[in-house]
């Protein structure tokens, strides 16, 4: 037989703004200063004020004063897939330790390559009266616009759907050619490319050429400047990853088996993405072959490198 007792708990009653003001012997005007952290309060009176805070456990009604004010002190993140892709984790990291330093919280949705998802995130961050939207990375200009026309203060990070908003972006040409231009130096000519199919992603509102568009121009056009035909059969184009299969490297894997079926095989290979490289590399000692003695390999934004054996080389993406 089980024999269950009930406790009786007391519910203590939080400490209001005035109890720690009267501790402190400060006016409530004081007390707050020093919780913003804004307006001038002499040294010593901050340092009791801060004693007073700390002595009374005293913890501001974030709900409270978000009726006052209007603003929730909360920013929405929208991603992509945080568990396929590591560059949105690292993105997420960086979105939260920058909230946190200026006093905000942040809320996290996945879309996972669905608009009406997508549609429906936005609406969850707008009843819950988020200050602003990251969109990392949007699927749709529309849901873009509807947050804007909320009034929420919206940026869309790496890739831009929405012209009239804030946008983020890497210089991915640069990053492709710093790529290339190392396989160069290293005596390479027979170089393959691993990378997104453009006609699969979306157009960046804000410039000429998809991302995919600017990594694959920075191939061609260095190979054309070294003087080298590029070889279609070299080319291998299509996703990154499947989020079904929480960003496994078989894509890259598959494309890495297809060129080394090839009568010629390439001796180096840019992968535009680290998932992808993964997958290649698979692909290289199944067969056998050595990584960096048989067949040079780089990748493209740095989240898996040091977690892969050999170390993989990639261009640094800043996240």
């Amino acid at each position: 037989m089980v024999r269950v007792v009930f406790m009786n708990r007391t519910r203590t009653r939080s400490p209001t703004l005035a109890e720690v003001a009267r501790s402190a012997g400060v006016s409530t005007a004081t007390v707050t200063r020093v919780l913003k952290a804004k307006g001038y309060v002499a040294d010593a009176t901050r340092q009791r004020v801060s004693d007073a805070l700390a002595k009374s456990g005293y913890r501001p009604n974030i709900t409270a004063s978000s009726l006052r004010t209007n603003r929730s002190r909360t920013v929405g993140l929208m991603l992509s897939a945080i568990t396929s892709n590591p560059f949105f984790v690292n993105v997420a990291r960086g979105v939260e330790e920058e909230a946190i330093r200026h006093g905000y919280q942040t809320i996290i949705f996945n879309h996972n390559g669905s608009r009406e998802r997508e549609a429906s995130s936005v609406n969850r961050f707008l009843e819950r009266r988020v200050d602003a939207i990251l969109f990392c990375v949007s699927l749709d200009a529309a849901n873009v616009m509807q947050a804007r026309q909320a009034g929420v203060s919206v940026v869309q990070i790496e890739r831009a759907v929405d012209l009239s908003a804030a946008s983020i972006m890497a210089d991915n040409y640069v990053g492709a050619r710093a790529a290339m231009e190392h396989l160069l130096q290293l005596g390479h000519r027979k170089i393959a490319y691993m990378g997104g199919d453009p006609d699969l992603f979306a157009h960046n509102v804000h410039r000429d050429l998809s991302v995919e568009e600017e990594r694959l121009k920075a191939y061609g056009d260095c190979m054309c400047e070294a003087g080298l035909e590029p070889n279609s059969d070299y080319v291998r184009l299509g996703g990154y990853y499947s989020i079904a299969d929480d960003g496994s490297g078989a894509i890259g894997r598959h494309h890495m088996e297809a060129l080394l079926r090839l009568p010629a095989p390439p001796t180096a290979v840019f992968a535009t993405c680290d998932i992808l490289a993964a997958g290649a590399l698979q692909a290289i000692h199944a067969a056998r072959l050595r990584v960096p003695d048989d067949i040079s390999l780089i990748g493209f934004d740095d989240t898996l490198a040091l977690n892969l054996t050999p170390a993989l080389t990639s261009v640094a993406q800043p996240m």
